[in-house]
């Protein structure tokens, strides 16, 4: 009898194959497998897993974890919790990147869109800190050796660094409640370090 998440998988597996604009024999070709394998698979007959997995990812040139989707679960609060751990910036900047991490690090492979929403707040909150660092290693040098990269007075300066926490803060309180209203959620500037 062939259970509901295995015809989900084997649904997956079509999809991935054909959105690459494969056919079932190639696919068996480029991933070493038997065209057999495939068919079995595709029909839901057969599960992949361990190495037949990951000729598939490879082939697919996709994640695991991807392929086997159904695995996922649907969190809001894991997600909502995600999003507002950033704030732990406001205690010490480099705490908007170590909490978020080690939640997206718990939980990317068992909630669904943990991975990608994980991944754009990490790559901000890094490329935030290293503004952030920019910033203050600019006024060091402009200090140190009496140099004008930066107009030196305290209101100045101040109200360049608040502005970068009001900026990220605003972001995450404007995120967290876009992604409760079901829109998309993006966290602009950001260098894409995790893809």
């Amino acid at each position: 009898m062939i259970k509901m998440k295995d015809l989900e998988l084997s649904k997956r597996v079509k999809e991935l194959r054909t959105s690459k604009g494969l056919s079932q024999e190639e696919l068996a070709d480029i991933s070493n497998l038997s065209i057999r394998t495939v068919q079995r698979i595709e029909n839901g007959e057969t599960v992949p897993r361990g190495d037949t997995l990951k000729r598939l990812a490879v082939t697919l040139q996709v994640s695991p974890d991807e392929i086997i989707d159904w695995k996922t679960i649907e969190d809001k609060n894991v997600l909502t919790l995600l999003n507002l751990s950033q704030l732990s910036f406001l205690a010490f900047p480099l705490l908007g990147i170590i909490i978020p991490l080690a939640i997206w690090i718990m939980k990317k492979d068992k909630v669904k869109d943990v991975d990608v929403t994980g991944k754009a707040i990490l790559n901000f909150q890094i490329s935030w800190i290293l503004l952030l660092f920019t910033f203050y290693t600019l006024i060091g040098i402009s200090m140190f050796f009496h140099l004008p990269l930066i107009p030196f007075s305290f209101p100045f300066i101040f109200l360049i660094i608040a502005g970068f926490y009001a900026y990220n803060l605003i972001l995450i309180v404007s995120n967290t409640i876009y992604y409760h209203n079901k829109k998309r959620v993006r966290y602009i500037p950001a260098v894409r370090i995790l893809k």
